[in-house]
């Protein structure tokens, strides 16, 4: 974990520190093509291919969109109950590709990299059975998810890197200076 007001040089240039947030959940991001996305984050659907025996999706297809730049990748699954909160880590080095294939997801995004023209920004992203979006993660973004609805939610993760835990650092979900707000949004 970093320290108040603590930076981490990452190598490459990467250089990650805590924002100051204001409570709430930053952007929330409704079009894959939206203006406020932090920079580097990209969004894409993918096609769901229902009948009545179920459904088919391809979750991840290497060479193509969003995972076409990895020399090499790991396939990951998570699966969360209604409710769960996993958040929030980031990666050194590492790109992730999610794919919430099952179930919904609360995505929380928080820039993490100093110099960056989003530095503190924070995005959500409502994603899954009912959003069927990827979403290529870069190096130096925090982020998390909360299981919505009442069903358990599975995401399928891509990363361009074998797991390394000395790649990752962690954030508390309730972190004060990112301060992100896992209520619901009662609206």
């Amino acid at each position: 974990m970093m320290a108040p007001g603590a930076s981490i040089k990452a190598g490459e240039g990467l250089e990650l520190a805590y924002p100051q947030c204001e409570k709430g959940i930053g952007a929330v991001i409704q079009t894959p093509d939206s203006p406020q996305l932090i920079v580097g984050v990209r969004v894409r659907p993918y096609s769901v291919y229902a009948d009545d025996r179920g459904y088919f999706l391809e979750a991840i297809r290497t060479g193509q969109e969003l995972v076409a730049p990895f020399a090499r990748v790991q396939v990951s699954a998570a699966l969360g109950y209604p409710g769960t909160v996993k958040a929030f880590h980031y990666h050194l080095r590492q790109r992730d590709c999610w794919t919430a294939v099952a179930g919904m997801l609360q995505a929380a995004l928080v820039d993490l990299r100093e110099g960056s023209p989003t530095f503190g920004a924070r995005n959500t992203l409502y994603v899954g059975a009912l959003r069927p979006w990827q979403i290529l993660i870069p190096a130096g973004v925090g982020h998390g998810y909360k299981v919505i609805g009442n069903q358990p939610a599975v995401l399928v993760y891509a990363t361009d890197q074998f797991y390394d835990p000395a790649d990752e650092g962690r954030l508390a979900f309730d972190d004060p200076r990112i301060n992100y707000d896992w209520e619901t949004q009662n609206k």
